[in-house]
């Protein structure tokens, strides 16, 4: 009985990675984090290292690259959260985001074997 409920949970969770990637703005995202000293060039990543959080940008930065509203970018990055492509921080009212290379590569996996 614990592996249908293994498997439903693996098939589930992967849905979820691919409804995430499965917008432009969330693909973006993804893409800019992956370097974000290319693409948030004026982030003060000295600031991260404190709370040991380095690679992480704000919400308030990446809503601005995005050019989308403030509540359009957090239901994105909630998304790409919930589907375990990024990593979030909180730090007092501010929220800071990198990309889990781990998830990237298990839906990578997933789809080479499985599709």
């Amino acid at each position: 009985m614990g592996d249908k409920k293994e498997n439903k949970d693996n098939k589930d969770n992967k849905l979820i990675m691919l409804k995430a990637i499965a917008n432009q703005t969330r693909i973006d995202i993804l893409k800019w984090l992956a370097e974000p000293e290319k693409y948030f060039p004026g982030r003060k990543e000295e600031s991260l290292n404190d709370i040991d959080f380095m690679g992480g940008v704000s919400v308030t930065d990446i809503q601005k690259r995005a050019g989308k509203a403030q509540s359009t970018t957090s239901h994105d990055l909630d998304l790409l959260v919930k589907a375990g492509f990024l990593e979030v921080k909180y730090v007092g009212r501010y929220s800071y985001f990198r990309r889990n290379q781990k998830a990237l590569k298990k839906l990578a996996k997933y789809i080479k074997n499985e599709i």
